[in-house]
């Protein structure tokens, strides 16, 4: 039978050795490597190309999600399982959009994690049940921002856009009137009508709205 590679990312020596010593024992996965900290579990990884890297979410150097990030770009044959404590919903949600294929939750029984690297192995995906619900809630709670930001953002007209787009960019007044070949005034009078339309106070507010729509 050919073994699962694996490979284990944890800071806390005590849950990595666990892990290592637990998983290595079973009869179809190959721990061939370890690491304490993000820049370690990139380094192993390269060397060893593994089938499947286990990762704390939390790590220090790199996290989780940077690594992961790197994985599916260098080694896209090596898929990435995520151990994570309940309610760090953001990090979840940022390591799926990374491309993390499992996540299991970190006082999960030994099982859990067997069955989430064992499935990813497979080429499947395997989300902890307790988990489930909560990015599920999530995405349709984003679903519904991104429904309502499209409704605001349509009262823009393509002028006032590019204009939000540079304010996105940081770029002052002056640089966004150069840009656009009209007067600073002009420009002021444009900002002016999208801080009403989006209902924002400061460039910043806008700069994040504008980010969350892609403008920039």
């Amino acid at each position: 039978m050919e073994k699962i590679r694996l490979v284990i990312a944890e800071d806390q020596t005590m849950t990595r050795e666990t892990l290592a010593q637990i998983l290595g024992l079973e009869e179809d996965i190959q721990v061939v490597g370890t690491a304490s900290d993000g820049e370690r579990a990139l380094s192993v990884c390269r060397a060893q190309k593994p089938d499947v890297l286990l990762t704390d979410i939390g790590m220090p150097k790199l996290t989780g999600i940077e690594v992961t990030e790197t994985i599916r770009k260098e080694l896209p044959e090596t898929q990435v399982v995520i151990l994570t404590i309940y309610g760090d919903d953001d990090k979840v949600f940022a390591a799926i959009k990374a491309g993390a294929r499992g996540y299991v939750l970190k006082d999960s029984p030994p099982e859990d994690a067997l069955a989430a690297i064992r499935a990813v192995a497979r080429g499947e995906s395997l989300l902890n049940p307790v988990l489930i619900t909560r990015i599920l809630a999530e995405f349709g709670r984003l679903t519904v921002q991104k429904a309502a930001d499209n409704a605001v953002f349509a009262q823009l007209t393509d002028r006032e856009r590019e204009v939000l787009s540079f304010i996105g960019k940081g770029m002052r007044n002056k640089e966004i009137a150069d840009s656009l070949f009209i007067s600073e005034k002009t420009v002021k009078n444009h900002i002016s009508k999208i801080f009403e339309k989006l209902e924002v106070n400061s460039r910043a507010e806008a700069a994040l709205l504008a980010a969350r729509q892609g403008l920039v």
